[in-house]
């Protein structure tokens, strides 16, 4: 049984786990902000651009938002905004009007070799090795699918 001296302890701020991956998310997203910026794209955006990178024959927006886990509200400016800066394209499913199509432009596909160099420039802030990312990857998903089930 635990004594009350640990249970207090436990509600200690820097036991959290979830205030640990809320600063974390923090501070990635500060690490990220510059570098995307010589993209000009934002956090999300690169999330959705890295999604069309794998998809280069397209992909539903129902499709993107699952893998994101994003919704329709959140994902559709998303899209606009990258849509405005011609790097993708939304066009209605010919089989069933219902489905949105996104695919890349050529623009788009083109912006990837510029973003293959951020791994790289992330792993040199954050000091990770591919080993330890991989190893915290694992780790994270482990937890993810524990949680989300």
């Amino acid at each position: 049984m635990k004594t009350v001296q640990a249970m207090k302890n436990n509600l200690l701020l820097e036991h959290q786990l979830c205030f640990r991956l809320y600063s974390l998310n923090k501070l990635m997203g500060r690490l990220y902000t510059p570098v995307l910026k010589e993209l000009s794209l934002t956090y999300p955006q690169y999330l959705v651009m890295l999604v069309l990178w794998q998809n280069q024959s397209g992909i539903s927006v129902k499709d993107l938002g699952t893998q994101l886990d994003l919704d329709s509200g959140t994902l559709s400016p998303l899209l606009k905004r990258l849509e405005a800066q011609a790097l993708l394209t939304r066009s209605r499913q010919a089989k069933d009007e219902r489905v949105v199509i996104i695919k890349l432009t050529n623009k788009g596909s083109d912006l990837r070799a510029a973003a293959e160099k951020i791994p790289e420039k992330m792993f040199a802030k954050t000091g990770l090795t591919p080993d330890k990312l991989q190893d915290l990857n694992l780790t994270l998903d482990q937890l993810i699918e524990k949680i989300g089930n």
